[in-house]
């Protein structure tokens, strides 16, 4: 891959990411006519609420914080939102809290508190303006009695490694929670309530996204319980979380609010960003580079090494044939894979799929795949995701690096640090999950 290759590939991501930049997505959405607030021109009326407060919890929420504040002006009360460590941004009436994520810690359960105590005490004729985004589910957390924070993060840990993917991932965790799953509808009632989202869920489920702390949960103790039959994990989670998910399977533990629930009477969600809006921004950024362009699937999913060798295959059907385009061509992707955590290595599961798509690319000429978190953050490392092209096998070898090794040990972070081929962004601010991209040059 050229340098000039490289950076066209660098800008088509970086259309995407400003596409849903919270400060992007808050001005199409929101905007202020004197005492008006309107959402996709929907009214509130801010003299008729006695306080109008904020809370909120993602990895984005602190730059939707920030991008709100200068809206709601002197009419803001308080506001409190819990983000992921590093991406805290300057706020000037909103505090931020920085946690743990993605699994959570002590800090997202003090934070998780004092969000709480805005909550509590909300009345009819008060305003709630919540602002989630990828990450909330770890970040706003409070478990059910019984249940205390090692276990939380212990059955985290396990869903994780055993590669759960996020709905079933969030099925628990609602069922193990006091603010998940609809249940800060619960506290937060009979105030009103309106929402903003930014998602990072396939389809933008309002119960998957951040756990829908304000969405009715479709989900049941049966299904929570399902996914640790699936994982095979009921011998492995904590005593407390094993002994929860029965008791609600025995009726003995109230489940989560549902449909119709008069808890939701007064809430209403606005989705402002997405993966979908990310990529179809990527895709007219490629066409006016001059690629042949095609927006693939934003609904991809199963397991990155699995997912990197269709991108393999992608690649070489444009190398080869010209399908489903002819150069020079790029195909967009969207969606959120899953690792099963075999080895001790480290990575993500961007540079899982990089990895996964490299032997079908050897040899192939001006050819690259690239896979990236939209969040900055692959894993618990320090890069976005990777790029893989025809040189990388043989500049591997030539180091004497085992793809099919690093593969079995969950390695692709250090495999690709040594290529120099880690996308590093830093933290972007947003997070609407993953993009992957195959280009023929």
């Amino acid at each position: 891959m050229t340098d000039e290759q490289r950076q066209i590939a660098r800008d088509v991501f970086a259309a995407a990411l400003a596409a849903v930049a919270p400060d992007a997505a808050i001005s199409r959405h929101l905007r202020r006519e004197g005492a008006r607030l309107l959402v996709d021109d929907a009214p509130y009326d801010l003299a008729s609420y006695r306080r109008l407060r904020v809370i909120g919890a993602g990895k984005a929420s602190g730059a939707m914080a920030a991008a709100v504040e200068p809206l709601l002006g002197d009419r803001l009360d308080q506001g409190l939102v819990v983000v992921k460590d590093g991406y805290a941004v300057p706020t000037a009436r909103i505090t931020l809290r920085e946690a743990g994520h993605p699994v959570p810690d002590a800090r997202g359960l003090a934070a998780t508190a004092e969000a709480l105590a805005l909550v509590r005490d909300l009345g009819a004729d008060d305003l709630l303006l919540v602002l989630l985004s990828g990450g909330g589910s770890a970040l706003l957390a409070q478990p059910v009695p019984g249940v205390d924070l090692a276990a939380l993060q212990a059955t985290t840990d396990l869903l994780l490694r055993a590669g759960a993917a996020i709905r079933e991932v969030n099925t628990v965790r609602k069922h193990l929670s006091l603010v998940k799953g609809g249940g800060l509808a619960r506290l937060a009632a009979p105030a009103t309530v309106l929402v903003l989202v930014l998602s990072d869920v396939l389809g933008d489920p309002l119960d998957v996204i951040a756990s829908g702390p304000f969405a009715p949960d479709p989900t049941t103790f049966a299904d929570a319980a399902a996914v640790l039959t699936r994982h095979d994990l009921w011998d492995r989670v904590p005593a407390s979380v094993a002994a929860h998910l029965r008791a609600g399977l025995a009726g003995e533990a109230a489940e989560t609010p549902k449909p119709g629930d008069p808890a939701f009477a007064r809430v209403r969600h606005a989705v402002i960003g997405s993966n979908g809006l990310a990529a179809e921004a990527a895709a007219a950024r490629a066409c006016a580079l001059g690629l042949h362009t095609l927006l693939l699937s934003t609904y991809v999913e199963g397991e990155a090494r699995e997912v990197g060798r269709v991108l393999g295959a992608l690649a070489r059907e444009l190398a080869h044939h010209g399908r489903p385009l002819p150069r020079p061509a790029c195909l967009v992707l969207g969606g959120e894979t899953t690792v099963t955590v075999r080895g001790a290595g480290l990575g993500g599961r961007n540079q899982e799929v990089a990895l996964g798509a490299l032997p079908d690319l050897a040899g192939l000429a001006d050819v690259l795949v690239l896979s990236a978190a939209t969040d900055g953050g692959d894993g618990p490392t320090d890069a976005a995701g990777a790029w893989a092209d025809g040189t990388s096998l043989a500049r591997a070898t030539a180091l004497g690096l085992d793809p099919l090794d690093y593969l079995a040990r969950n390695d692709a972070y250090h495999f690709f640090a040594a290529l120099d081929d880690l996308l590093r962004t830093g933290p972007t601010l947003t997070n609407v999950n993953d993009l992957m991209f195959v280009y023929a040059f």
